[in-house]
């Protein structure tokens, strides 16, 4: 557990190295661990046998964090309380030793893992591919509970602290250098360790900033007039940016307001009470649940069919180098895939190579690259007009416009010029995958690959399995959207299969709000109160009123007699048929889009859609635009579009930007309550139509007592 080694210098190494783990992380089984070797090494201390202590790991990481299954599953306010409180004062009695001790970062460092390193004197990192240190419990809905806040502000003030705490970032070694946050960099571990006994001869008697009566907070505290203003505007900017539903932030802020003014002790039973109620809240669960519990299966693949060996791909395809396949070709390069990018002509081609210069550019610009490491990049990308260059690829995907006949020619043609091997891929978003494969002479090898825009930014690939789809090309193609790190996850297939399907009912219900002679402004205000990025009306112009328009055209003509018409549907007829404001693209839809200044919403709108006499409130508007969203969800998951509740949760945050406060479609439900949720939706069903109607499996689930895990 700590392996205790002491030298002939009187400098002791701990080596922390928890059995039956990959990592090392702060439990109650290393805390008990730690009582006996610190009660050694005050007697060591007392008998002038002691004049250092090193902490380092055998592991290929530092210390990863908490334990963060017992803090999801505890739900007892003093027990949580005195499990922090605990961890504390062990990190307490460590720098308070009176020997110098050295936090010796092997590997990576996060959350309370690297709270034990700021309860050191002395903090030297390991300068490697992959290192990182860093907070992020904030992206949790937590704050860091060991005593990270109030050292951190010791350390370096009240506003670089909140700016670091509340972002959450991953610091690689020199930046993490540049902002204080360690205090050596080493190339190698000998040379740590070099550095750490170096540094303990030379610093015999340290004392932490805290602990030195002289010593003054940077930038001083509450009570200093320019803190007392950064506060009070931190707090008007987290609850614009927040609307409120993040409460970490705050929380965060509060601490180190709060012990700014208190003495070191106080502060950080402060800071334990702050994380107490966090890790209580609903807030938390839902993001724990979500970016933890959810994002992992994804990651480790538990919709990868089992069995089947990884797949390391060398040379993909692309057709089409517009804005979609030049963001695939840019990450694919990125990752080292050799890329060859067709397009109509070479000049084409080549324009959408040029969209990854400009990336890389940006890259150089902000000190992320070298120029020869960007040549090395674009000279893997080829651009072409010839499909015979697609000889050799284990992957071609196409990137071309959602048109059947279009595709299928891109699909005979590409076609002949891979071996049986090869996996076709369709970046379709709405197109089913079993009727594009009919173009394929191997349907088996057919899947669909489902980027979103833009793709060097965005995280999910949405992996659709048509009929014939075999599991190996599913297996494939999970590896290969893991290659290029991006989040994979696995649906099958149906219109406008899981992320386009459920996103539309946001943009359509806020168009039916419309409608009903809801304002405008409110029904905006009613989207990113239940904390989506942006208001319904805004994203449907983002996207195309028409193009919403030419699908919903083309899904009754598909369907037939079984079509319903969504009641927002005649307000994107009137807006693109009628009033011609067709969306961003064409500078006129639901807002105004000025060549200079910001957009605003047309003054007109109010005229063709006059307001009601009772309008909804933002509570009824916001839960109307939420509930919608879930419950097709659940269809989704009914239906086995959906195989599974993490894909689910993640592919509704990543894809369109579900509230991640709530943790995803379902993870909603969970967080209001099945049979509260059931009722809702069953009056709402009354009110404004069947679209509402609470599916048979969430009623299933419900009377079973079950929920979405």
């Amino acid at each position: 557990m700590i392996k205790y080694k002491k030298a002939t210098s009187n400098i002791v190494t701990l080596t922390l190295d928890m059995e039956g783990r990959n990592i090392n992380i702060i439990n109650h089984e290393i805390g008990r661990a730690f009582i006996p070797v610190l009660i050694h090494l005050k007697k060591e201390k007392a008998a002038g046998e002691l004049s250092g202590v090193i902490i380092t790991s055998a592991k290929k990481s530092f210390l990863a964090g908490g334990d963060l299954d017992y803090l999801y599953e505890t739900q007892d306010a003093a027990e949580i309380f005195s499990f922090i409180e605990k961890q504390k004062e062990l990190f307490r009695a460590l720098e308070m030793l009176d020997v110098p001790v050295v936090a010796c970062m092997n590997g990576s460092a996060l959350g309370s893992g690297f709270e034990l390193a700021l309860a050191c004197h002395h903090r030297i990192l390991v300068n490697a591919p992959g290192v990182v240190v860093g907070l992020p419990e904030v992206k949790l809905g937590l704050l860091p509970g060991a005593g990270g806040i109030i050292r951190l502000m010791w350390m370096l003030g009240m506003e670089k602290a909140l700016d670091i705490l509340t972002k959450g970032e991953r610091h690689k070694p020199e930046d993490a250098l540049a902002k204080g946050l360690v205090d050596e960099l080493a190339r190698s571990f000998n040379s740590m360790i070099d550095k750490a006994e170096a540094w303990i001869k030379a610093n015999p008697s340290p004392v932490q900033p805290w602990d030195d009566k002289t010593y003054k907070i940077p930038g001083g505290n509450l009570y200093h007039p320019k803190m007392a203003q950064m506060v009070a505007g931190a707090t008007a900017m987290m609850t614009l940016k927040t609307r409120n539903n993040y409460p970490a932030p705050q929380a965060i802020l509060n601490t180190i307001a709060e012990g700014s003014i208190l003495d070191f002790k106080t502060a950080l039973r402060v800071e334990s009470r702050y994380f107490t109620e966090l890790l209580l809240g609903s807030t938390a669960r839902n993001m724990t649940k979500a970016f933890w519990y959810d994002l992992n299966a994804v990651r480790t693949g538990k919709s990868r069919p089992k069995g089947i060996g990884k797949f390391r791909p060398r040379k993909i395809g692309i057709i089409g180098a517009g804005m979609m396949g030049s963001g695939i070709a840019y990450v694919s390069a990125m990752s080292g895939l050799e890329v060859v990018l067709k397009d109509v002509s070479v000049s084409v081609a080549e324009r959408g190579k040029n969209y990854s210069k400009k990336l890389l550019d940006k890259r150089i610009s902000r000190g992320s690259m070298s120029e020869a490491n960007k040549q090395t990049v674009l000279d893997r990308i080829k651009a072409t007009e010839l499909v015979s260059d697609f000889e050799g690829c284990d992957l071609i995907i196409e990137a071309v416009f959602e048109n059947r006949s279009l595709k299928a020619a891109v699909t005979k043609e590409a076609e002949k010029h891979i071996d049986e091997y090869s996996i076709f891929a369709s970046n379709t978003s709405t197109l089913p995958i079993t009727g594009l494969a009919k173009a394929s002479q191997r349907p088996e090898n057919f899947i669909g690959l489902h980027f979103f825009s833009p793709v060097d930014k965005m995280k999910l690939v949405e992996i659709i399995v048509g009929e014939q789809t075999s599991d190996e090309t599913l297996a494939r193609a999970f590896d290969f959207v893991k290659m290029i790190r991006k989040f994979p996850i696995v649906v099958n297939d149906s219109r406008g299969f899981y992320t386009s399907r459920v996103f539309a009912t946001y943009v359509k219900e806020g168009a039916a709000l419309l409608q009903e002679g809801n304002s405008p402004v409110s029904i905006e205000n009613a989207g990113m109160h239940g904390g989506m990025p942006v208001g319904p009306l805004a994203v449907s112009d983002e996207v195309s009123l028409s193009l919403s328009l030419d699908i919903d055209t083309q899904t009754r003509k598909d369907m037939g007699d079984d079509y319903v018409e969504h009641p927002g549907m005649k307000v994107f007829e009137k807006m693109v048929s009628e009033l011609n404001r067709p969306g961003k693209a064409k500078g006129a839809g639901y807002y105004e889009y000025p060549k200079k200044g910001k957009k605003y919403l047309w003054p007109e709108l109010t005229k063709h859609f006059p307001a009601h006499e009772a309008p909804l409130t933002l509570k009824e508007m916001t839960e109307r635009l939420m509930f919608i969203q879930s419950i097709e969800t659940v269809r989704c998951l009914e239906e086995k579009v959906l195989t599974n509740v993490a894909d689910a949760n993640i592919g509704s945050v990543f894809g369109w930007g579900f509230a991640p406060f709530k943790g995803g479609a379902l993870q909603y439900i969970n967080d209001y309550g099945l049979d509260e949720f059931i009722n809702k939706a069953r009056k709402m069903t009354i009110d404004y139509g069947d679209r509402f109607e609470p599916p048979a499996l969430l009623i299933q689930m419900a009377e079973e007592g079950r929920t979405f895990q």
